[in-house]
Parts: C-alpha cells; structure tokens; sequence
C-alpha cells in the first residue's frame, strides 16, 4: 500500500515529541461539538497536560484513569470549546472507535517513545 502523506525522514520524526503519561482525570467534555471526554495527563518531570479526546465510543471516563497512554506533547495549544488542548492523546481509528494506544507494562511518566 503507498504511503498517501509522502515519506518522512529520521529528522522530521525526531521533531515530534511522543511521550508516556498516566490519565489523572477524565469527565465528559459537555462544550464539544462532537462527544468527548476532557482529559488530564501526568508526564512526570514535563507536568499535567489538558486535552480533549473524543474516546466516547469505547471507553467511559472511570476505566480510563489511570490508564497509562501515549501523547504527542510539542504541538501547539489549541482552543477546543471552552479548554486549550496541551497535547494529542494517540489512538487507532477504526471510523469513529478510537483505541487508545497504551504500554504493555507500567513505565515512568514522561519516557520518550523513539
């Protein structure tokens, strides 16, 4: 299958800061326009991030704290309804079900995955 977004080097890769972080709290997001949860992530030594994930499909908000998860954390903000979004919680997307990507075993909050 060809790579439709064109190829990336080494270089553009290690730009994105992917990082492991533990789910301290999670509620329905009621101001999004599309159902969501509003989220917050510890990654240790680089703090608690905010963000949105619009997980609703396949997960509730009590099964989901303290979850550990996988997050793109160098984006800019971005204003979603009411929070400004810290991060980018990562998934696999099968239409509208988002599966969560996570670590197989507990890992220190804030480990750069490479």
């Amino acid at each position: 299958m060809e790579n439709i977004n064109g190829l990336i080097t080494l270089n553009d890769f290690s730009k994105i800061e992917i990082r492991v972080g533990t789910i301290i709290s999670a509620e329905l997001f009621k101001e999004a326009k599309k159902p969501a949860y509003k989220i917050l992530i510890d990654f240790g030594e680089f703090g608690i991030k905010k963000t949105s994930a619009q997980i609703t499909k396949l997960y509730i908000p009590e099964e989901i704290i303290g979850k550990q998860v996988i997050a793109v954390t160098n984006f800019p903000t971005k204003q979603i309804a009411n929070i400004q979004s810290e991060c980018l919680v990562l998934g696999a997307v099968d239409n509208e079900e988002v599966t969560l990507l996570t670590t197989d075993k507990q890992v220190k909050n804030g480990l750069r995955i490479g």
